[in-house]
Parts: C-alpha cells; structure tokens; sequence
C-alpha cells in the first residue's frame, strides 16, 4: 500500500483502475488483520437460503458487517439472534463492489452468562410455544424396568453412583453408552445415544431399555451449555422411550429438564426414580398375603354362619309336602265342579246360536243372489243387441263415407277384420252363456242344502208331527203327542212323554251380527266379452 501511495505522487506514474486499487486494498488488509478477535452485539441477522448467515455486528459508536459462510455455521456456539453479545473471530476483508469492508467469521461464542441466559430464555419460550414442555404429551416411566438405559461419561463419580444406587434397589440389566457431557461434541453424542437406544428392536441383540436416564455431575452454566441445544431437546421429545433428566445439582436446571418425562434433581435420585425396592416390593406383597389370608377366613366364617341361619329358619320337609298336598287336594275337588260350569255355559251359548238361525234368515241371502242373477240375465240379452246395434250403425256410419276410390285399396284389408270380428263374436256369446249357466248351477248348490224337504244329514234328524208339519221348537210339542223321527237312512216313531223341564235362564244374547248377502259375480259387458 505504501508504495502504491509513493508511486501516486508521481504524475509520470502509471494509473491503477478501480478493480486493481480495490483488490490492492483488499490484499492489505487482509495481510494486516488476518486474524481478529471482536466482541460485539449482532444486529441485522439474516440466515440466507443458501446456508450463508449476514450479520452486523455494532457496539455503542460503531458497526462493521460480517458474513459467516455455510461451512462455518456448523461450527459455531451460539445460534446467530438479534441482540446476542457475542465473541468472534475471523479475517478482515474488503467487499470490492461496494467499496466495503467487513469480517469473515470463522468461530462464534457468547459473550458471557447473561447472553447465554437471554439466548436460553428465547428458545425456552419457542419450544415452549410449540407445546413441547406440556404434561399430556410426557410418557408414564414403568414401575418395574427390566432394562434400564444410561447415558453419561464412563469415567466419573456419576455412572458408579447410579450402578450402585440401582443395585441396592433393584435387579435389573444396566446398559450403559458412554458419551462426553461437556464441550461441543455433548450434544451431538448425547442426542445420537439417545436415538440409538429407541431404535433398538424389542427382541434384538442387544435389549431395548424400558427407561432412559441421561446423568451428568453439577458444574457452571457454561459446562453445561451443551445440555440446552435446541437440536438435542428435540431429540428428546421425539424419543418413544421414557427418558429422566438428571444434569447437574438440585438448582441446576437445563432444557432437557423441561422436555424430558421425568427431571431428578441429582444422578442418585434419578435411579431412584427409575427403580423400585425389592425388599419394599416384597415386604408389600407379603402384606397384601397375609391380608387375603385373614380377609378369605372371615369371609368363610361369615359364610357359614348364614348357612347356619338359614338352616334354623327353614321348616321341616315333611311340614312342606303336607302344605303342598293339601292345596293339592283342594284344587282337584274344585275342579270337577268348575267343569260342569264349563260345559252349562257353552250349553246355553250353543243355545242362543242356535235360536237365532232360521232356514228364512239363510234363505234370504239365496233369494237375493237369484234376483241379482235374473237381473243380470235380463241385462245381458239387451246389451249385447245394443251392442250389435252400435257396431252396425258404426259400420253403416263407416260406409256411407267410403267412395270406390278408398274401397278399392283397404276394402281388403276391412273385409278381413269384419270376417275375423264375426268369427270372435258367436263364440264370445257362447262363452258368456256358458259362464252365466256355470253360476246359476252354483248358486243352485248352495240352496240344495237349505231345502226342508231334503233329507238330513247324518247326525240330524227332523221331528214330524201325526199331521205332517215340521217342529220347529219343543215348547209346542205335547206329552203323549206322537211325532215320527226323520234320520239320513231311516225313519223312527216316537211319543211325547213326560212334562218339559224349565230351561235355564238365558244370558243376555250377544247383539246378532248382521248377515251381509253374499255379492252377486258381476256380469262382464258383452263388448267386453265380444272384443
């Protein structure tokens, strides 16, 4: 630079363009400040797309810019925020196009507990925001473990404090996966144990744990930073294994605390947490033994004692068939009696019935039937020559507007259907005859029955007095009155003899259902029969 200066004093001296002086500078100071340590406030953080992280860093009268290249933003401390102080260091460089100049960062720390503070508050209230510290969503540590997973330094007071503790307590296989808990490289390999235990397979090799306990000695904030990575607490959450969190003293408290289903407040409480006592176990169980025991012998007792009761309350067998037959013996002496008022009560109903059915109350509905069928036989001549009077006035109606032209087309064609509609006529007329015969010599049958002067039928037989007549009731009968017995097969004389007894008084008759005419067959149309 220097003597970039001398040659410019001299006006014989060759001129430089702008990219030459700007890359001249360029050089210089980054000979002069190849490496620099700054402490300072970040301001203006812009993490890129790309990977690249644009910053300013400022104090109270000055700023300078600073960029951090993708390759060096794995390696930093701290997350680049707004507002962090932190302690960087990295190159002075120009950025030619802009005639700026700005610091290359190549390592990034905080600057002292209160910013590490600040920066652990504002990621607690993030995760805290995303629902990763709720209750509902930590998992219930198992009463009994079997396996129980430890990850902490292999060498310390901790892992033999926690082996120790869990092997007073309880019997169970202890795994242990030694890691580093202090520096850059704690979190990463704590948060890779971590992932590697879940993953284990249940009938696997190596046992999957039932529990997980990440354990570390007390120490400074800062050695303990590592247990307050983001990336780690997220691993945490995800984890399907219950997890305890036993970092540092009783006060000491880290991201992991929140995140994790369980926080003891030192390595020796945490194995307490993850195991039970067998001797409390067995001491309880033998508890509960002896407790059953005593609880099964009163509930026998008590037991016996009601069977005993209700032994003394019951009555003597022979007491309970005597009680039984008795009211055994009383039902069947009722019963002949109530018999015989079964068979008066449907005596004097099959009377009644009997009494309202007449031959005129049957012959009634016959008579209707017959005056319908006459009716209808009368109708049905008449129709159908009315019906033969339509079609000849239609077919009269049809000629009178043929002319010889139209005849000679369809005349065909017409005296065909009159051919085929004579051919259907005398024996549409044949059948409806014939079904109207079919239904007279029905009805016919049906009065057959009802002729007084037809012979009974077996089982009946018709009382005729010395006269002739027919009795229709015994009330008219006189003693000593001859009356011959009319049976299906033969016929008997007989006499009137004693006085008639009184017969018992009728119960209300029950309202006489009314007898409805059985509905005449209704007589088709003869253009229905004839078409």
């Amino acid at each position: 630079m220097t003597d970039v200066l001398a040659e410019s004093t001299d006006s014989n001296a060759k001129p430089y363009s702008v990219s030459e002086l700007a890359f001249a500078l360029k050089r210089t100071l980054e000979d002069a400040y190849g490496f620099v340590r700054l402490r300072a406030e970040l301001s203006k953080v812009t993490h890129h797309g790309n990977g690249h992280v644009y910053l300013t860093l400022k104090d109270e009268r000055a700023a300078i810019d600073g960029v951090v290249w993708k390759g060096s933003v794995k390696n930093l401390s701290v997350r680049p925020e707004q507002g962090l102080e932190v302690i960087v260091t990295g190159k002075i460089t120009t950025y030619p196009a802009g005639s700026r100049y700005q610091i290359v960062i190549e390592t990034m720390e905080a600057a002292g507990v209160g910013a590490l503070l600040a920066q652990l508050e504002r990621l607690k209230a993030r995760l805290q925001a995303e629902g990763l510290f709720e209750a509902s969503r930590k998992r219930p540590l198992p009463a009994m473990p079997l396996v129980v997973g430890v990850i902490t330094s292999p060498t310390g007071a901790v892992i033999r404090d926690i082996l120790h503790r869990i092997r007073d307590r309880w019997p169970c296989r202890v795994i242990v996966w030694p890691v580093v808990v202090q520096g850059d490289a704690a979190a990463a390999q704590v948060g890779n144990a971590i992932q590697r235990f879940n993953a284990l397979a249940p009938d696997g090799p190596v046992p999957r744990p039932d529990v997980l306990i990440v354990a570390r000695g007390g120490g400074s904030v800062e050695d303990l930073w590592a247990f307050n990575d983001e990336g780690l607490a997220r691993v945490v959450a995800a984890g399907t294994i219950p997890l305890i969190s036993a970092v540092g003293h009783e006060t000491d408290t880290t991201l992991i605390d929140f995140v994790s289903d369980r926080r003891a407040p030192t390595p020796t409480a945490a194995a307490e947490v993850a195991t039970p006592v067998l001797a409390e176990l067995r001491a309880a169980i033998g508890d509960l033994t002896s407790r059953l025991h005593r609880q099964g012998g009163r509930i026998v007792e008590d037991r016996r004692q009601r069977v005993a009761n209700a032994e003394r309350a019951l009555d003597r067998v022979p007491d309970l068939v005597e009680m039984a037959a008795q009211r055994f013996n009383l039902a069947a002496s009722r019963l002949a009696a109530a018999l015989n008022r079964n068979i008066a009560l449907h005596d004097n109903q099959l009377i009644r019935t009997a009494s309202r059915l007449t031959p005129g109350l049957l012959q009634r509905p016959q008579q209707v039937r017959a005056e319908r069928l006459a009716g209808v036989s009368s109708r049905l001549s008449a129709g159908l020559t009315r019906n033969i009077a339509v079609h000849r006035t239609e077919l009269g109606r049809l000629t009178s507007r043929l002319v010889p032209a139209l005849l000679q087309r369809p005349q065909e064609q017409q005296a065909q259907a009159l051919a085929r509609t004579t051919v259907r006529l005398q024996p549409a007329l044949a059948r409806g005859l014939e079904r109207m015969t079919e239904r007279l010599a029905y009805q016919a049958k049906l009065l057959a029955p009802l002729d007084p002067k037809a012979p009974p039928r077996r089982g009946f037989a018709k009382v005729i007095r010395a006269d002739g007549s027919l009795a229709l009731d015994g009330a008219s009968l006189r003693s000593g009155e001859g009356v011959s017995l009319v049976f299906a097969d033969t016929t008997r004389e007989a006499t009137i003899d004693g006085t008639p007894t009184a017969a018992p008084e009728p119960l209300a008759p029950a309202p006489a259902r009314p007898v409805r005419a059985p509905k005449a067959p209704t007589t088709p149309s003869a253009q229905g029969d004839l078409f």
